[in-house]
């Protein structure tokens, strides 16, 4: 891909982002002051008023959506939009956007959630009505605006342990105050990364209360027909709390539970308001709705009697959508007529007609009590992005760093003991504000040392739960834009096997000026490469540079430190910088790289740089860029060579025109050495010499590249009998220059 492609890709993002309305690096609302005290016994009938005009005026919004959708074939998950709206409403009206935060599991809702924001006036109609899934700003899925949430859904299940994490995080800025609502689906409970999170919020005290919207519904139909299984006791053996409700549209019974699940969360205890619906039969059904024709007439249509006891779900797929609404209980209940309205829609229906039904007739209580909020002087809620990547953060101080005592050139150790030592300094130092994610390998990943210098409450253990760890990482980045450093640290077999979701976040998490990046987190890969111990085996690790290039789009930085020494410097960078951040660190022990005077190569007070020449020798034209932990075969190679340079990459990205600068002084060729797959011919080449080649397309220069070329076979042995037997070895480099 050439220059130029790339330049016409950031304008054509430049002139997307300058088409948007609402996102910004700063936005100021003024919205109707509707807001909710927990310490209130019960919910005025002001206020009872008030959130029924607003679910109106939302869901109004959110059917005038689709109907302009349906104009041009397309739908939505309309139902569970719909549903949303209500307690989503109250939720809104408890949130500060500080101490109280809020997040949607279930995020192909989003209508529910853009409809909810404009009826408070964040957003217009208008937009939500012309732009969902038409626009950068109203995006398909839960997506950040100004008083939305920035936890961005993606894959079912996922929001539930990130949550757990801003609210743990939360809880350490904020103490007793915190308080975060996690708005969940009634089918995405099971997996394994809900079931994860719900067990990390008990583990840790989270003050964070999970609302189910039980519809009884799932994508391909009733959840009893795809997995028939009462969640609250295996939710509540993870333990977490259940508050039973009979449903989510009674109004009084839900702030009642909303009330309770705060003064669990500030005792430490998670709670999850679940609504168990309730019997009756369709004709009482139609009389307390006000809707008895339209149950009259469904029911006739499938022969089936009014009489009949139905089931009505705790939440309403649908709600206030009367024949959808209707269609959905009577698909619970087994009865004739009945359909799942999971994906819903407009499609040739009218929607004047259908906003004409009794549930959206409004009352003269509501009138006035909107009305009230109209002429009320606004709320104001200002909404700023998180710092842009490269920002400064926990910075300490050259002065301090070079007191740091380091190994020694001369001694072979494992770079551990620098990430080590560079993580200790950044958390003696910010101890508020450093936190740390384990999953039982601190004494391994050498964060047992900075653990020890921050509070308890800063301080996650989650045994063996990678993926859910990681994500909890990220949601602990979201609870507040002031300088943190979060890291999680585990083996990179792990990243590779397990926590990726972790680093696939990134990819959708968007920051309220419109840009997908990640979040200031640090994923520490641990044991990187081929020498992770002489217990491992070809194929735990070996992709680890290829897996961290996949996400450079959403890094600030990817280090891949040679020696000790240069580990310290990385670990402390990645504190340094705001962003999100990817660090490998090799587990086996290598020397302390060294300058030509044999003085070290790296000293603690030095800055970081994506390179460092390490021997630079009068007119070369050959270089070996060498890559993290594999530099030290460079140098021997080099010291036999006589005429050529040694380049020892830290990480990437490199500076703007570094690379290419490199290829333009080594007109005789390079060769790149790196401890990861690298492939050959039949499959494709990747990892780092990957990169170098298509920065080299075009310019004659010649290349060769040393790597893992086939993974599928190998030792148990040391670190030089396995690196031997992939040909990661001084002689293999050597060659490899000559072939130049």
């Amino acid at each position: 891909m050439g220059a130029h492609t790339f330049e016409s890709q950031v304008k054509r993002n430049q002139n997307l982002l300058a088409q948007s309305t609402y996102l910004k690096g700063t936005v100021e609302s003024k919205v109707l002051p509707f807001q909710l005290d927990l310490s209130a016994d019960k919910l005025t009938d002001e206020q009872v008023a008030a959130l029924n005009a607003l679910e109106k005026r939302a869901a109004a919004t959110a059917l005038g959506s689709l109907a302009s959708l349906a104009k041009i074939g397309e739908l939505d998950h309309l139902g569970g939009g719909l549903e949303l709206i209500p307690s989503l409403l109250m939720t809104l009206a408890i949130t500060d956007y500080k101490a109280k935060h809020y997040t949607i599991e279930h995020a192909h809702t989003s209508i529910g959630y853009y409809g909810a924001l404009a009826a408070l006036g964040f957003i217009s109609k208008e937009s939500v009505v012309d732009t969902f899934r038409r626009s950068l700003d109203i995006a398909g899925h839960v997506s950040w605006l100004p008083g939305g949430t920035q936890m961005n859904g993606g894959r079912l299940g996922v929001m539930v342990p990130v949550a757990v994490g801003q609210s743990l995080a939360a809880k350490s800025y904020h103490g007793k105050e915190a308080f975060t609502v996690c708005h969940c689906g009634d089918a995405s409970w099971i997996s394994g990364q809900a079931l994860n999170g719900f067990n990390g919020a008990d583990l840790h005290g989270a003050p964070i209360c999970f609302v189910m919207h039980r519809n009884g519904i799932q994508l391909s139909g009733a959840c009893k027909s795809i997995m028939d299984k009462d969640p609250r006791p295996v939710i509540a053996s993870l333990g977490i709390e259940v508050i039973e409700v009979t449903s989510l549209h009674d109004k009084q019974e839900l702030f009642a539970a909303y009330k309770k699940a705060y003064a669990l969360a500030q005792e430490g205890r998670p709670s999850l308001i679940y609504p168990t619906g309730y019997e009756t039969t369709l004709a009482k059904l139609g009389e307390a709705y006000g809707i008895t024709e339209t149950v009259n007439k469904l029911a006739a249509e499938h022969g089936v009697d009014t009489a009949t006891t139905v089931w009505v779900p705790g939440s309403l797929m649908s709600w206030r959508d009367i024949v959808p609404m209707l269609e959905c209980i009577f698909l619970v209940n087994e009865l004739p007529g009945g359909e799942g309205h999971h994906d819903g829609h407009m499609k040739g229906r009218d929607l004047a007609s259908v906003l004409a039904n009794p549930m959206f007739a409004d009352d003269d209580a509501e009138t006035k009590a909107l009305e009230a909020l109209t002429s009320a002087a606004p709320r104001v809620v200002v909404t700023e992005a998180r710092p842009a990547p490269g920002s400064a953060n926990l910075v300490v101080d050259a002065a301090e760093r070079a007191k740091v005592a380091l190994p020694e050139v001369g001694k072979a150790v494992s770079p551990r003991a620098g990430s080590q030592e560079g993580y200790a300094i950044v958390a003696k130092t910010y101890p508020d504000r450093f936190f740390n994610v384990s999953c039982d390998l601190d004494p391994s990943t050498k964060l047992a040392k900075a653990a020890g210098f921050i509070p308890a409450h800063n301080n996650f253990q989650m045994s063996i739960e990678e993926q859910v760890s990681a994500l909890m990482a990220n949601g602990i980045a979201m609870a507040d834009n002031a300088p943190h450093a979060v890291v999680f640290a585990t083996f990179a077999a792990f990243f590779e096997g397990i926590a990726r979701e972790g680093l696939e976040m990134w990819r959708y998490t968007r920051n309220l000026n419109g840009v997908n990046e990640g979040l200031n987190a640090i994923m520490h890969l641990s044991h990187v490469g081929a020498c992770t111990g002489r217990d491992h085996f070809s194929g735990w690790s070996l992709d680890w540079i290829t897996l961290a290039m996949g996400y450079l789009p959403y890094l600030d930085r990817f280090y891949t430190p040679a020696d000790a020494r240069s580990a310290f410097i990385a670990t402390h960078d990645a504190c340094a910088r705001y962003g999100a951040s990817i660090v490998g660190i090799p587990r086996d022990n290598l020397p302390i790289l060294a300058k030509a005077d044999g003085s070290a190569l790296f000293n603690p007070e030095d800055e970081w740089t994506p390179c460092t020449p390490m021997i630079e020798t009068a007119g070369a034209k050959k270089a070996i860029l060498a890559m993290g932990a594999t530099a030290f075969l460079g140098a021997e190679a080099a010291k036999q060579l006589g005429d050529t340079d040694v380049i020892v990459v830290n990480g990437l990205p490199f500076g703007e025109n570094e690379l290419e600068g490199l290829i333009a002084k080594y007109s005789g060729g390079l060769v790149t050495i790196e401890d990861g797959i690298i492939g050959h011919k039949g499959v494709g080449l990747r990892g780092f010499a990957s990169l170098v080649q298509s920065a080299a397309s075009g310019s004659g220069v010649k290349l060769a590249h040393v790597g893992i070329s086939d993974p599928t076979v190998a030792p148990s042995d040391g670190h030089s009998e396995v690196w031997a037997h992939f040909g990661l070895t001084t002689e293999a480099v050597i060659d490899a220059v000559k072939s130049l």
